[in-house]
């Protein structure tokens, strides 16, 4: 019989390490699993890697686990770890084949995995976050509707007619590409990207797609091109910056099951009556956020800011058209 229950830790804020973060069921504090695959540690040298968190302590990637029972991560964690590992070996057309699906539950089970960990690092934190997630009603509204969509590594589930998310898979031109794996995320925004050698996977966890139709163009124009190291910073500035605009939180509905039904079918609605879905476009702020990016070339927000508003880019030339760069100078 399947198990088409939902677990729902945001009710009475059940993290913990005694409970299952997929199923909620009690376990022991030895049952864990990484947040980030041991083949990625493993291929990219990844275990002793530091990560910061919101608390001031200090982890590392291989330290990083989150706990989880043996039938969840025997029966869904290891599976799609599989899946992706042997996707990511074939390289940037392996990635493209997989089901973005899949690539969406790969990623919210990283992003989750950190957040977890930072909703049980608040109960006893090094130094007390300014602004702690589980008092942010609001974050934690947006993080239910997210947890409910990434239960669908464990249910059996359909989107009816959307994807949760939006997908951006760059391939990296490797004559100035220095950086084996790189990984970025925001908790407050749901933007995530990561570097697997010669492929760049971005993405924003919970809008429903409406970010790759509103940067459908430009990632249109970066299909089946090659881009240097900064042109992916720059598309990774718009996307994050999409992500920090968008001012809507998608609700989620399950379809009213009957007996013998092998699966939940979920429906969505975003209210864009009452609220709009991005906030207005300020150039200044983009360009600050492309300057974060952009800090490996040492590009500086008054040649981002260029006259008459115009903002800097290396994605494409006066015509509109992908600019291709293979070496580059400032």
């Amino acid at each position: 019989m399947t198990d088409l229950e939902l677990y729902d830790p945001f009710r009475s804020m059940q993290f913990s390490d005694l409970h299952c973060f997929l199923c909620g069921t009690t376990i022991t504090t030895e049952q864990r699993t990484p947040v980030f695959g041991e083949w990625m540690q493993q291929n990219y040298n990844l275990q002793q890697k530091e990560l910061l968190l919101l608390d001031k302590s200090i982890t590392t990637f291989g330290q990083l686990t989150i706990p989880c029972c043996d039938h969840c991560h025997l029966n869904h964690i290891i599976p799609l770890e599989q899946e992706i590992e042997q996707a990511a070996e074939k390289g940037y057309e392996g990635i493209k084949e997989l089901d973005p699906k899949k690539l969406f539950q790969w990623i919210g089970k990283m992003y989750y995995g950190t957040l977890v960990t930072e909703l049980i690092r608040e109960k006893d934190p090094l130094i007390m976050p300014q602004n702690p997630v589980s008092e942010n009603t609001q974050m934690l509204g947006k993080f239910k509707a997210f947890y409910q969509v990434l239960q669908s590594l464990r249910v059996p589930m359909v989107f009816s007619d959307f994807m949760p998310c939006s997908l951006f898979i760059l391939q990296v031109d490797p004559t100035e590409d220095y950086l084996p794996f790189e990984y970025q995320d925001e908790l407050t925004t749901m933007a995530f990207s990561i570097k697997l050698g010669p492929v760049v996977i971005v993405c924003t966890l919970l809008d429903n797609g409406i970010i790759s139709r509103a940067l459908g163009r430009m990632y249109s124009l970066t299909e089946g091109k090659k881009l240097h190291p900064v042109q992916v910073a720059e598309f990774k500035a718009r996307v994050f910056y999409a992500a920090y605009i968008f001012n809507v939180v998608p609700d989620y509905f399950i379809r009213p099951s009957k007996p013998g039904d092998k699966k939940l079918v979920l429906d969505t609605l975003i209210d864009d009556v009452t609220n709009e879905i991005f906030n207005p476009f300020e150039p200044l702020a983009y360009a600050h956020m492309l300057e974060e990016m952009l800090k490996p070339w040492n590009i500086r927000e008054h040649e981002i800011m260029l006259e008459n508003n115009q903002l800097l880019t290396f994605l494409t030339d006066e015509n509109g058209n992908f600019k291709t760069i293979t070496q580059f100078q400032k």
